[in-house]
């Protein structure tokens, strides 16, 4: 048998032996068999299912719950809303989620800053998006700071995510112009919700 026959035969079983790849090659060259598509949206299906199954969820918490942030802020939620205290402010401060302020049929994220033992202490809540909540992304000019969700069991629809940030060492207006954006992400990597402050 000469060089060249002993190479061809190679990649023939070559090729019989790993078939899913070659046919996965075709399909991205446009010379797939019939059928081959169909195979591909599912296995693609398959995998966004298994990773929205891994992805993180909010913390589920009972109403009254403390829960204690770093830096000695804490929070709680009430089927009324958000409660939060920090070292400075031991006194509750609330944000009512049936008052009518918020539209809970709609995305929306809020957020408030303060100061905390020389940090930024970040919260707000976050309701009325599609899907599942997973995961809360505050862009700053400095970089993106990730923070955590909370939520009452059941679907209230909605629930309150915090973060704690670096005060920038230029900061001369309070942070208000350091923050960008609030966006909440679902399990499945789409925006459940997004605020733009710059």
């Amino acid at each position: 048998m000469t060089r060249i026959q002993k190479y061809v035969a190679a990649t023939a079983v070559a090729v019989a032996l790993v078939g899913a790849p070659a046919v996965s090659y075709a399909a991205s060259q446009g010379k797939a068999a019939s059928g081959t598509q169909p195979r591909v949206t599912e296995a693609r299906a398959a995998i966004t299912e298994a990773a929205a199954k891994k992805a993180p969820t909010a913390q589920i918490v009972a109403p009254g719950e403390h829960v204690k942030v770093p830096g000695g802020a804490e929070i709680w939620l009430t089927k009324e809303g958000k409660y939060w205290t920090t070292p400075d402010n031991p006194e509750p401060q609330f944000r009512s989620v049936v008052d009518g302020n918020i539209d809970l049929t709609q995305p929306g994220v809020s957020m408030q800053t303060e100061g905390v033992d020389g940090h930024y202490f970040l919260s707000g809540l976050y309701y009325g998006g599609k899907g599942t909540a997973s995961r809360v992304t505050v862009g700053t000019r400095s970089g993106a700071v990730h923070g955590k969700l909370l939520e009452l069991a059941g679907k209230p629809g909605w629930g309150v995510w915090y973060a704690t940030a670096e005060v920038p060492a230029t900061d001369d207006k309070g942070g208000l112009d350091h923050f960008e954006n609030v966006t909440v992400l679902t399990t499945k990597g789409k925006v459940y919700a997004q605020l733009k402050l710059n």
